[in-house]
């Protein structure tokens, strides 16, 4: 099989313009799907993938508890922020980019150039937050298999924007199962969670490597100067800046989304301790879980939702994401009757006595996620919609709610306590939201009626 040279990587043309996609020169690209097709294949990958990475806690639960579970958490919760701003959330510029404003290749090489930046700020808040040992490697470690995820993420990007969703789920298929008995094995043979993370790291690797890269040549072709040779130049690295300050807003956005995902965990894992970390990460991967579905529709949606803004059509932006929301209610409802009816039975069956006991924490886990579900297709109309600037805005008063809530009922109530902070900072959120996307669709409106 060949494989590109990252040089050659970050050469290729953008190639699903649809004005471009049968001139000469170009290769016929694969049919779109349906809306339908398209989410049932995300739904399928992001349903094995989610399981996978579900399976890694049962994992280590099962085989380290709650403690390993913590410090895996932690880990998490201090990558994920950083990495999460650096992929300045450019899959999503990039589907919803319906005038083509920049090639596939500018996407690529700023997501390169921010994972090394990242690089350099996780090993700073490593060292100066005084982790040492297993704890440091661990981090780094975790670090490696996110930036192997951020790279097939923006040629999942690619995919979506031509509607293919089919090559995401079968990626997603690779790396969970994949990922998942590499760390599992690693962590059984060596008992060092370090090395379970870094065989999941080295996985991923290699499927971004022998599947991503591959299958991504339907979309892109090199572009050659006139002398024949590829070049790196001014020009390149200018569209590269304007690219960045266009998602800059978007990417501050997503950390502070993800800072809100994490902020208990930073008050639990202080006031509480790491095995309550633990506990209280597992139980709220059952949120992540649903959010994979949620994620799915969502992203599937996205194109749509974008198109209906470019044309103007209100009245079908608002249908699609009335029905999107209803999902999101569906969903979450779901989650919280089964939490409140077999909730210490799921949790004995998943992870042990240590965490059964902690039954009605769950209920209040799986309320705190209908919410969460029906804000995240809230954030989805609000990109489709180019609402990017007050995107940082909304969120940090968000942060800054949620922050207030631990900081004062975390020491008191536990773990009860920093559900209770983060359910009121999330339908916070939702309601912003909601009036930031029914202002924007307002506006559309009455420049249609003057018209």
């Amino acid at each position: 099989m060949n494989l590109f040279t990252l040089r050659d990587i970050l050469m290729m043309k953008y190639q699903s313009t649809p004005e471009k996609r049968f001139l000469p020169g170009y290769t016929k690209v694969s049919p779109r799907f349906s809306l339908r097709r398209n989410v049932s294949w995300t739904i399928l990958g992001n349903g094995v993938y989610a399981a996978s990475q579900w399976g890694i806690l049962i994992v280590l639960a099962r085989l380290g508890g709650p403690e390993v579970v913590g410090r895996f958490a932690l880990a998490l919760a201090i990558t994920a922020p950083v990495m999460i701003f650096s992929n300045l959330a450019l899959r999503q510029v990039l589907v919803t980019d319906a005038k083509y404003s920049y090639l596939f290749s500018d996407y690529l090489a700023l997501r390169v150039i921010m994972i090394l930046l990242a690089l350099i700020v996780i090993v700073a808040i490593t060292w100066f937050s005084c982790y040492r040992g297993e704890m440091a490697m661990v981090i780094l470690a975790v670090f490696l298999a996110k930036a192997f995820e951020a790279l097939s993420d923006i040629f999942y990007g690619l995919h979506q924007r031509n509607e293919r969703l089919d090559f995401v789920a079968c990626s997603l298929m690779l790396r969970g199962p994949l990922g998942l008995v590499a760390l599992a094995c690693g962590y059984y043979l060596t008992d060092a969670l370090v090395i379970g993370v870094f065989s999941m790291a080295i996985t991923w690797a290699a499927i971004w490597l022998m599947y991503d890269i591959p299958i991504s040549r339907r979309w892109r072709q090199p572009v050659n100067d006139p002398q024949g040779k590829t070049s790196l130049g001014r020009e390149q690295a200018g569209r590269w800046a304007r690219l960045a300050w266009l998602a800059f807003p978007l990417g501050l956005t997503t950390m502070i989304a993800s800072l809100n995902t994490n902020i208990p965990r930073y008050f639990i894992e202080y006031y509480v301790g790491i095995y309550a970390l633990g506990i209280f990460a597992s139980m709220a991967y059952l949120v992540v879980a649903g959010g994979m579905v949620i994620n799915a529709v969502g992203q599937a949606a996205s194109p749509r939702l974008a198109n209906y803004f470019a044309e103007q059509n209100t009245q079908a932006f608002i249908r699609l994401l009335g029905k999107m929301e209803l999902i999101a209610l569906a969903l979450g409802g779901a989650g919280i009757l089964a939490a409140a009816l077999f909730g210490r039975e799921i949790l004995m069956l998943l992870y042990g006595p240590d965490f059964a006991e902690q039954g009605d924490v769950f209920v209040w886990v799986m309320l705190s996620a209908a919410v969460i579900y029906m804000a995240s297709f809230m954030g989805y109309a609000m990109t489709a919609l180019r609402i990017f600037r007050m995107q940082p805005m909304l969120l940090t008063v968000v942060a800054g709610i949620n922050t207030l809530g631990c900081f004062l009922l975390i020491p008191q109530f536990g773990l009860v306590g920093a559900i209770w902070g983060w359910i009121s900072a999330v339908f916070f959120q939702f309601l912003l939201s909601l009036l930031l996307n029914i202002r924007r669709l307002r506006t559309i409106s009455t420049i249609d009626s003057s018209l």
